[in-house]
């Protein structure tokens, strides 16, 4: 049993010896300040953002635990070709968990602070899978009443995520959008946002089980990329909703230059003169996962008016200002258990999330496969 004063923190560590080591330690909770609050945990999802701090480039296959029931430790081997990628974090314990959810059970004396007291309130701002969080008034978003911590827990990354692309979208000039493994959490919500917004979306999947969970979603585009027939069912779909810009969080191989050269040949089949440069339309595939941490693959084919580049959440955030993104804030919680539902397979406490048959089963990535860490359940 824990009190508020202190509690159990998850902490990611990688040894310059070529180790990983997950354990949980138990933390002095920070009193908070006057603008501040402490909020119970009760909810934190295991987002693919999380895995890459939680996880490192460790080889899961190597894994052991020790330590007991109550403080387990896992440790696994972190290859060579892995090392020089962690350079920046050798012999850092690092606490992990992006986002979640909780109730404020201590606040500082400002009157923003104590409003909030026993409210249930959505958080960002890392070390989530820990029992206790003292965090700024402002990094703290009150659900409406009747909203559990469950269904807030993943109130930001994932429909902030969604949110960004379709912003972007606009902002750039374009006017529908495809999306790469896009029977995700993630992907679900992109399609509930594109259907209530009117927005065209090309959805590339790799299974037919994936295609009908998109399909009762009311997902009118979709596309397999495992069919022979993929690259002609792709510019079909891109002829009929002229989407001109990707997303993609599969990263490595030839998925990129494959859906910028069926953007080029869509483009090509409306055109009213032919240049050999190719369209002057600009073509872009945004990067914002690794799913394939391989190299990207183009072979040139689309002309000259293209672009591949990295997208992340927090660089378009900062880059759109305060103002317009509270308002995309305000959107996510006013329809948090319609547009942005998240499902979870299984909830976890902290030290269930260290027993390697589940660490297994998320390091897998697999669609359909979201764990949900309540760092409070039993205590």
């Amino acid at each position: 049993m824990s009190d508020a004063k202190s509690g159990l923190q998850l902490r990611s560590l990688i040894k310059k010896s070529g180790e990983l080591e997950i354990s949980l330690l138990n933390v002095p909770t920070p009193e908070p300040g006057a603008d501040e609050v402490v909020v119970r945990v009760e909810a934190t999802p295991i987002n693919p953002s999380d895995l890459g701090l939680l996880t490192g480039a460790a080889d899961l296959a190597t894994a052991k635990v020790s330590g007991t029931k109550e403080l387990p430790v896992v440790t696994a081997k972190v290859p060579d070709a892995g090392m020089r990628a962690m350079a920046g974090r050798l012999d850092e314990s690092m606490p992990v968990g992006n986002e979640g959810a909780g109730v404020v059970v201590k606040t500082g004396s400002s009157d923003a602070a104590k409003t909030l007291m026993g409210k249930t309130v959505s958080m960002i701002g890392g070390a989530m899978y820990a029992q206790y969080r003292t965090l700024r008034v402002n990094e703290c978003m009150p659900l409406p009443a009747g909203t559990t911590a469950a269904d807030g827990a993943s109130w930001f990354v994932n429909p902030l995520t969604a949110l960004g692309m379709t912003e972007t979208m606009r902002r750039e000039g374009h006017k529908a959008l495809v999306h790469t493994a896009a029977a995700s959490n993630l992907g679900q919500m992109l399609n509930k946002i594109c259907l209530k917004d009117g927005i065209s979306l090309v959805n590339i999947v790799r299974s037919e089980e994936q295609a009908d969970i998109l399909r009762k979603l009311g997902a009118k585009h979709i596309v397999n990329s495992s069919k022979p027939s993929f690259m002609e069912d792709l510019t079909q779909a891109l002829v009929e909703t002229g989407a001109t810009i990707a997303f993609d969080a599969i990263g490595g191989g030839k998925l990129a230059g494959q859906i910028l050269t069926a953007m080029e040949v869509a483009i090509n089949k409306t055109a009213k003169v032919y240049s050999r440069y190719g369209s002057n339309v600009h073509k872009q595939v945004y990067i914002y996962g690794g799913l394939d941490t391989g190299p990207i693959e183009l072979s040139r084919a689309y002309g000259m008016a293209w672009g591949v580049g990295g997208w992340l959440l927090f660089p378009f955030l900062m880059k759109i200002g305060p103002v317009e993104g509270q308002k995309l804030r305000e959107r996510v919680v006013s329809e948090l258990k319609t547009t942005f539902a998240s499902h979870y397979t299984k909830v976890v406490s902290l030290q269930e999330a260290l027993d390697l048959g589940n660490l297994a089963v998320y390091a897998k990535r697999a669609t359909g496969e979201k764990f949900l860490i309540n760092p409070n359940k039993g205590a």
